[in-house]
C-alpha cells in the first residue's frame, strides 16, 4: 500500500533546481530563514554524480537543511527520507536525516527527531543517508513519533567540525508502508497473486495461492468481480471489498470467516450469501453451526436444500442453523400446486399407489387426499416409469381405483430432496411466514431432527411436515407456533403445526395457538410434555377440533403436564391398512397424566377425549387417565370422553386394563371413572337389587366386573332383622349391559358401596 497513490498524499519535495525558497536553514517552520542568497549555499546545475545539486558549506555546529512544507504523518503511514551526499573539500562532517515533529504549531520535543549518523570519510564518494519515520514502534523505524505529531518538516543535519563543503542531491521523501505491510496489516491481496477481478477470468488459482501465502495472516479480496469456476476453500481470515461469482454447484468454504456478513460481502447479496453459507455447512467440518448473527434473511422463493447443497443422499453429521429470522416475501414461487389423478390402491402394497396418471406432475412432498385417506398422508417418492407413488402412510379404506388430489405446499426450508438427514438442528430462529408459505419439510428418512426455541409466525399451510420417517426421534422444544388463522372459526382452519409418521418423538414446552391441529401423530413411543395448545375462537357455542390426533392403535405414548385448551385428544387408526381388528394390539398404551383440560364457549356436547375407530372389533386394552383437571371456563359440558362410532364402535366385551381416577371435574355434568365406586340405597326389601352405574362408566362401556360390595350400616329384612349374608353379583345386566345386580338369599333393604369396572383389570 502506498498512500501517496491511494490517498493522493503529496510527499516529494521539489528539486533544488526550482530554487531555494522552500529550503530552510532552520527547523523549516514558518518564518525560519531560507538559503536564498546565503553565501554558504549555491545550486550546482551539473555534477559528475548528481544532475543538479545543492552545494553547502558547514558554518554552524549543526548545519540544518529543512523542506519548509508540512509532510503529513498519520497512523499506518511510514516515510523514508533519503539524501545522497558527498564531501568536496575541507573538514569531513557527519550527516543524519532530521525532522521537526509538529502538532498544531508546537514541536513535540519528546519524540526522536534525528536519524542514524553517517560520517563522511573521503572526498568525492557518494554516501546515502536515510531514516524511516512513522507512528508505530516497529523494527526498522528510526524515528518513532507516536500519535501526537501530525506533520513534520524534514531534511538533514551536518554535524562535526565546520568548514567542510558538501554537495547534496535532491531530497527524497517516499511512502514505504509496503515495507511493513506484512507485519502492519497482516494480509495479502488476491490481486498480488494473479487475480484479475474482471468477472470473466477464472481466479480460483489466485485465491488459493493468496490463501497459502497468508501463512496465518488474512486474505483481502480487493475491489472487483472475481470469477471462481470451481470449489474454493479459504483457510485464512478473509475480507471482501470485491465480490465473487460462482456456478451454483461450486462451494465457497470460508473456514475462518464463516459468518453471514462475510458471505453477504462475498456475493454482494444477502440471500445468495446465505445460500452459499448453507451449501458450505454440509461439506466442511471446521464449523458445525450456521449462525445468522441475529440477521433477517428475506426469502423470495423456497430453499431447496438438496439442490443448494448438492446433498441428495444421506447426511449424518450434526449441523445447526441458528439465531436469526427467515422472512418469506410474497411471489409466485410460493404458489401451491394441485394435481388430480386416478390411482389404484391394494392392501398388499399398503404404502403404494399404482397406475397413477399424470404422475410426472406430482411432486414428492405432496399431500394426498381422497376417500379413505387419513390425515397428513404425503408422497414420499415418485416413480414416473412405473407409474407408482410411495406414500408416507397406508390408506384405511381406499381399495380399488379412485381419483386422488395431490397438493404441494411450499416451504422455507425444504429437505425433501435429501434421501436421509440425521441430527440436523434449528434453534433460536423465527420463521416469519406471513401467510406466504410454510416453514420446514423434513427429509423422507432420518433421525433426531431438533427444533428448539423457534417461533413459527403465520404459516400459510404447515409449520413442520414429515413426508416419511425423517421425524424418527424428533425433538421439538420450547417453540411458539402462531397460526395465520387467528380470526377463523376453529372448524374452518386448515393449517397444522406438525405431523409425525415415526417413533420416539419428544414434544416439550411448546405453545401452539389456533391451528386446526397441533399435531397429527403416528408411530409409538412419544412423549408430549408441558405444552399449551389453544384452538378456541370467538364463536358462541363454537365447534372444536382435535388438538392432537393419534393415528396408531397401540401408541406407547405419554401426555403429561400439558395445557389442553379448547380442543381435544382424538385417537383413531386412520393410517391402518386393515382397520378392522383381527389380531395383535388394539387401542392401548396411552397415558394422560396431570394435564389441564379447559374450554370456553362450547356446546354441552363437547368432550376432551375421543376414540374414533376406523374399523370394527377394536377395544381398549391399556389406558391411563389420572390426575387431570377438567373444567370449562363458562357453562358446563356433559362429560369428558366419548367414542366416535361414525365408522365403527368399540367392542366393550374386551376392555382391559383401563385406569381413570384421581381426576378433578368442575363444570362437567357427569363424572366418569374406572373403577367407579358408587353408593346405592334399596328402600324396599328385595332379593335382587338392580344397580345402574352406566352414567359413570367411561365411553359408555359395559359394567363388566363388580370389584367390591361393602355394606354401609345394617342390611335388614322386612321385620328389621339384620342379615350378614353376602350377595352374589351379576354384571353386564340390562339391554345395554351397563347394569349389575346384587342377589341376596332373602329380600333385604339397606345401603351399599359397590365398585364396578368397565374392564378386566389385567
Amino acid at each position: 500500500m502506498d498512500m501517496s497513490i491511494t490517498d493522493g498524499l503529496a510527499l516529494m519535495p521539489p528539486p533544488f533546481a526550482n530554487g531555494l525558497a522552500v529550503w530552510s536553514n532552520g527547523e523549516g517552520t514558518p518564518g525560519s530563514g531560507t538559503y536564498v542568497g546565503q553565501a554558504n549555499a549555491a545550486f550546482v546545475p551539473a555534477d559528475a554524480d548528481f544532475a543538479g545539486c545543492l552545494e553547502l558549506q558547514k558554518t554552524q555546529s549543526v548545519q540544518k537543511l529543512r523542506y519548509m512544507v508540512q509532510t503529513p504523518i498519520r497512523p499506518g503511514l511510514y516515510l523514508r527520507i533519503t539524501a545522497r551526499v558527498k564531501a568536496m573539500s575541507g573538514n569531513l562532517p557527519t550527516v543524519h536525516i532530521a525532522g521537526w515533529a509538529g502538532a498544531g504549531t508546537t514541536n513535540v520535543a519528546t519524540v526522536q527527531q534525528t536519524g542514524p549518523d553517517v560520517t563522511l570519510t573521503a572526498y568525492g564518494t557518494v554516501v546515502t543517508v536515510s531514516a524511516i519515520v512513522g507512528v508505530g514502534n516497529r523494527r526498522g523505524v528510526d524515528m518513532v513519533w507516536g500519535m501526537t505529531p501530525t506533520y513534520g518538516y524534514f531534511g538533514l543535519d551536518l554535524t562535526g567540525p565546520n568548514g567542510g563543503v558538501v554537495r547534496i542531491d535532491d531530497l527524497v521523501i517516499e511512502d514505504v508502508t509496503d515495507t511493513f505491510a506484512r507485519k502492519l496489516m497482516d494480509w495479502v491481496d488476491v490481486r498480488d497473486y494473479g487475480a484479475m477481478g474482471d468477472g470473466i477470468t477464472d481466479d480460483t488459482a489466485a485465491f488459493l495461492a493468496a490463501d497459502a501465502a497468508a501463512a496465518g495472516g488474512a486474505v483481502l479480496v480487493s475491489t472487483g468481480t472475481y470469477a471462481l469456476a470451481s470449489n474454493v476453500t479459504i483457510n485464512s481470515p478473509v475480507r471482501f471489498e470485491g465480490t465473487v461469482t460462482m456456478p451454483d454447484a461450486a462451494r465457497l468454504s470460508l473456514t475462518r470467516s464463516y459468518d453471514i456478513a462475510t458471505y453477504e460481502a462475498a456475493f454482494g447479496n444477502e440471500l445468495l450469501g446465505f445460500k452459499k453459507m448453507l451449501q458450505a455447512l454440509f461439506y466442511f467440518t471446521d464449523h458445525s453451526v450456521l449462525d445468522l448473527g441475529g440477521r433477517q434473511i428475506s426469502l423470495d422463493a423456497p430453499l431447496d436444500v438438496a439442490a443448494i447443497s448438492g446433498q441428495t443422499g444421506g447426511f449424518q453429521t450434526r449441523r445447526v442453523l441458528t439465531n436469526g429470522q427467515l422472512n418469506l416475501v410474497a411471489g409466485t414461487a410460493w404458489n401451491t400446486t394441485t394435481t388430480t389423478s386416478p390411482g389404484t390402491y391394494a392392501t398388499a402394497q399398503p404404502n403404494t399407489l399404482t397406475g397413477v396418471t399424470n404422475i410426472a406432475q406430482i411432486a414428492v412432498g405432496s399431500l394426498v387426499t381422497g376417500t379413505g385417506v387419513g390425515r397428513e398422508v404425503y408422497v414420499t417418492a415418485v416413480n414416473v416409469a412405473a407409474g407408482t407413488l410411495t406414500l408416507s402412510q397406508p390408506l384405511y379404506d381406499a381399495v380399488g381405483t379412485q381419483s386422488y388430489t395431490f397438493t404441494r405446499f411450499r416451504y422455507a426450508l425444504d429437505f425433501s430432496g435429501m434421501a436421509q438427514l440425521n441430527k440436523f438442528e434449528i434453534t433460536d430462529l423465527e420463521f416469519a411466514c406471513n401467510a406466504v408459505g410454510s416453514a420446514i419439510m423434513l427429509a423422507p428418512s432420518g433421525s433426531i431432527f431438533r427444533v428448539a426455541d423457534c417461533v413459527f409466525t403465520s404459516p400459510k399451510d404447515r409449520c413442520i411436515t414429515s413426508i416419511g420417517t425423517g421425524c424418527q426421534g424428533l425433538l421439538l422444544d420450547r417453540n411458539q407456533f402462531l397460526s395465520a388463522e387467528q380470526s377463523s372459526r376453529a372448524q374452518d382452519r386448515t393449517s397444522i403445526a406438525i405431523n409425525i409418521n415415526s417413533n420416539d418423538t419428544k414434544l416439550r414446552e411448546n405453545r401452539v395457538v389456533r391451528f386446526r391441529h397441533f399435531a397429527v401423530v403416528n408411530g409409538a413411543g412419544h412423549m408430549v410434555i408441558g405444552n399449551h395448545f389453544y384452538q378456541g375462537d370467538g364463536e358462541t357455542l363454537g365447534v372444536r377440533v382435535a388438538g392432537i390426533v393419534l393415528t396408531m392403535v397401540n401408541v406407547k405414548t405419554v401426555l403429561t403436564g400439558n395445557y389442553i385448551d379448547n380442543c381435544f385428544i382424538e385417537w383413531s387408526n386412520e393410517h391402518d391398512v386393515l382397520p378392522d381388528f383381527t389380531s395383535g394390539f388394539s387401542f392401548g398404551g396411552l397415558s394422560l397424566v396431570d394435564n389441564i383440560f379447559t374450554a370456553s364457549n362450547v356446546a354441552a356436547s363437547f368432550v376432551w377425549f375421543v376414540v374414533a375407530p376406523k374399523g370394527g372389533g377394536h377395544y381398549l386394552q391399556g389406558l391411563n387417565i389420572t390426575g387431570n383437571t377438567f373444567r370449562p371456563v363458562s357453562g358446563t359440558v356433559t362429560r369428558m370422553e366419548m367414542v366416535d362410532s361414525t365408522v365403527a364402535a368399540l367392542d366393550f366385551s374386551r376392555s382391559r386394563n383401563i385406569r381413570i381416577d384421581g381426576n378433578t371435574f368442575n363444570g362437567v355434568g357427569q363424572v366418569t371413572a374406572n373403577p367407579v365406586v358408587l353408593e346405592f340405597v334399596e328402600n324396599t326389601p328385595a332379593k335382587t337389587w338392580v344397580l345402574d352405574p352406566s352414567a359413570y362408566l367411561p365411553f359408555g362401556g359395559w359394567a363388566r366386573n363388580v370389584q367390591a360390595v361393602v355394606a354401609e350400616g345394617p342390611i335388614t329384612d322386612a321385620g328389621g332383622v339384620a342379615h350378614s349374608d353376602m350377595p352374589y353379583t351379576l354384571s353386564q345386566q340390562g339391554a345395554g349391559k351397563q347394569q349389575v345386580s346384587l342377589n341376596w338369599p332373602v329380600a333385604v333393604q339397606g345401603k351399599v358401596l359397590v365398585t364396578v369396572r368397565v374392564d378386566n383389570p389385567n
